[in-house]
């Protein structure tokens, strides 16, 4: 079995005195990888890293977070009782579309993102009406360009749905995202995931997936046609490992889960949403 675990992030500091080690251990599983860009020294960080593995690829963009300076503890990555560690935080930046410009051309990258919105997280004393502002701005920004370089999209949106929706459907009735794109780490309704395939979009599945039972409800109705699998590491570990670091060759506890939900095999899993990633990405896993 083949899989591509579609968002994962081994480039950042987390993995600072292991990265290769998980790096190896994953291909060695058969595990192929995206690594993802979330502002402008990640996005280069990931190219640097796809340059030296062939079946590593990379995006770059900007992250809803990082337009504003925060600091935060988030409640999907930690249990209650570790929400005192894991401190995450961002500094300020605006999408400088020059700079992704010379990033994007790069044969290696296969998507801009992540980018998109997130009502969820506004910043202690700002204001949440200018937030989305800009958060909007900035998303917009990055849809017309991954259509100037037909690239598909990798969209980070949580508590906005309605919102990204109406941003995507007004990109693509201009012309664009021809390529479409993945809704990453997608804890939607059924109505959301119906109207996300409606556009063209496939979902991403991720540690989530093992400790929510509203999103399993929602996923044993979509088809495996319309999902990629994910890790997002080195957060959002899989039940019982939540708090944990977690790593790219987890991708498989993820396709074991939609294949109990499914009823189908794991091998159905992976070789189905292998070619969706690669019809997607416009990759091929060697």
């Amino acid at each position: 079995m083949k899989f591509i675990d579609t968002h994962c992030h081994v480039h950042f500091e987390a993995y600072k005195s292991d990265m290769y080690d998980v790096v190896e251990r994953s291909v060695e599983a058969g595990v192929a990888m995206i690594t993802v860009g979330t502002q402008t020294t990640t996005s280069e960080n990931a190219i640097k890293l796809a340059e030296q593995y062939p079946n590593i690829w990379a995006s770059v963009g900007l992250h809803p977070n990082h337009l504003h300076a925060q600091c935060f503890y988030d409640a999907d990555e930690l249990p209650p009782e570790k929400q005192e560690t894991g401190q995450i935080k961002t500094r300020s930046e605006s999408f400088d579309a020059s700079f992704y410009e010379k990033l994007v051309q790069h044969p290696k990258v296969v998507a801009v993102g992540e980018c998109g919105l997130d009502y969820y997280r506004i910043p202690d004393g700002a204001s949440k009406d200018d937030v989305i502002a800009d958060q909007k701005k900035s998303v917009a920004e990055q849809l017309s360009f991954a259509s100037k370089f037909d690239k598909p999209v990798i969209i980070h949106c949580r508590d906005a749905h309605e919102d990204q929706i109406t941003l995507l459907k007004h990109e693509i009735d201009r012309g664009g995202l021809s390529r479409r794109g993945v809704i990453h780490s997608f804890t939607g309704t059924a109505e959301d995931a119906e109207s996300y395939k409606k556009l063209g979009f496939y979902l991403g599945l991720n540690g989530i997936l093992s400790f929510s039972k509203e999103l399993q409800d929602v996923i044993r109705n979509v088809p495996l046609s319309q999902l990629l699998l994910e890790t997002d590491s080195p957060y959002l570990s899989p039940h019982p490992y939540r708090g944990k670091r977690n790593e790219p060759i987890c991708v498989k506890q993820i396709a074991d889960i939609v294949a109990e939900l499914h009823d189908i095999s794991v091998d159905e899993v992976a070789r189905v949403t292998t070619k969706n990633a690669e019809n997607l990405f416009n990759i091929l896993l060697i």
